[in-house]
């Protein structure tokens, strides 16, 4: 399975049962990232914020993806959504992998969202805070659901992001075996090691 990361919370998922994007940005909706233009079977949104709601930036195949997915109602922020509504967690399953996108993620999940999170080969994670939940929850919520790899996500850098958001190294130094890798893509088997993975973006990709 590839796991590429096409900038803020946008992923493009690629396996055997298919390709998927997940959270497209709309042109102009986060600092100093480009347009998107992906092709897919399928598109999931978490929410419909400009920056992970832009379904038309993705081209769609016509081909019907096999993965399985499951959603998991969650909450934006840490008030039951009063004051950024709703937001979905995705678990895909594929070539026996499970993956979950936690999209905007505000809050810590419930017991039993936590059950059924457990067990997982990649975790994609938002750790910047303001919006979603912050570095510190991000690594409590690792700590707890023991995924194999964690991607970070939603996070400012000296180029693209929110000013309002943490940068990655917040969360980085509350983490071990980090890997950091040249490209924006990882390819995720059975036998990839535990680890942090820091995909680099891609401008134009």
């Amino acid at each position: 399975m590839k796991l590429i990361w096409n900038g803020h919370s946008c992923f493009t998922i690629q396996s055997e049962d298919g390709t998927l994007v997940l959270d497209p940005y709309q042109d102009g909706s986060v600092p100093g990232l480009n347009p998107l233009s992906l092709t897919a079977d399928l598109v999931l949104c978490s929410h419909e914020h400009r920056d992970h709601g832009a379904r038309e930036t993705v081209a769609l195949t016509g081909r019907t993806a096999a993965f399985q997915v499951d959603r998991l109602d969650a909450f934006h922020d840490d008030s039951q959504g009063s004051q950024r509504g709703k937001n979905t967690i995705h678990i895909l399953s594929s070539q026996g992998l499970r993956v979950a996108h936690l999209g905007d993620l505000g809050c810590f999940p419930t017991p039993e969202q936590m059950d059924r999170l457990m067990g997982l080969d990649a975790l994609l994670l938002p750790v910047g805070g303001y919006y979603t939940i912050d570095a510190q929850q991000a690594h409590e919520l690792v700590r707890a659901l023991r995924p194999r790899v964690v991607v970070p996500m939603h996070y400012r850098s000296d180029s693209f992001g929110f000013d309002v958001i943490a940068r990655l190294e917040d969360f980085l130094a509350l983490c071990d075996h980090v890997v950091r890798y040249d490209g924006n893509t990882l390819e995720l088997t059975c036998d990839t090691p535990a680890q942090t993975a820091v995909l680099t973006y891609q401008a134009g990709k």
